[in-house]
């Protein structure tokens, strides 16, 4: 299977380091899922998203970027499973309901998923994160 976007070592290192500063706690599966958000959001070309071509331009930017960066868990390297895990979304492996999102946040403790969030429709949830889509026609398809 071939990459659906190129990226350099340094971004591999970058994506799998922000995959595991934004879900490290929701195992491989949640950390997947957050890399196909980020994925779609050098992909899109659209919404908040217009210009972002690059695995570090979409990590880095502001405003609108992930607040896993200020974490200490992204400041070390990533582990061969982690760059693995961000390898497999930079091949194209995509996971419901991270499918086509381009955002996703944590409720507080007990609390559901909104409805809508940044004006995009709730695409589902995993276990702390809900994730959000465009509805149908707002972007390009984005894989």
């Amino acid at each position: 299977m071939s990459d659906i976007i190129a990226y350099t070592d340094k971004e591999l290192d970058l994506l799998a380091r922000l995959m595991r500063a934004e879900a490290v706690g929701e195992g491989n599966y949640g950390m997947l899922m957050v890399g196909n958000v980020g994925v779609n959001r050098a992909l899109a070309n659209c919404l908040d998203f217009q210009n972002i071509r690059t695995i570090t331009q979409m990590i880095f930017q502001s405003p609108g970027g992930f607040s896993g960066t200020s974490s200490p868990l992204f400041q070390k390297s990533a582990t061969i499973k982690e760059k693995e895990l961000a390898r497999q979304v930079l091949r194209g492996e995509y996971y419901h309901p991270a499918t086509n999102a381009l955002w996703f946040y944590a409720p507080t403790s007990g609390n559901s998923c909104v409805a809508n969030w940044y004006n995009q429709r709730n695409a589902g949830r995993y276990k702390n994160h809900c994730f959000y889509e465009p509805d149908p026609g707002v972007c390009p398809p984005i894989h």
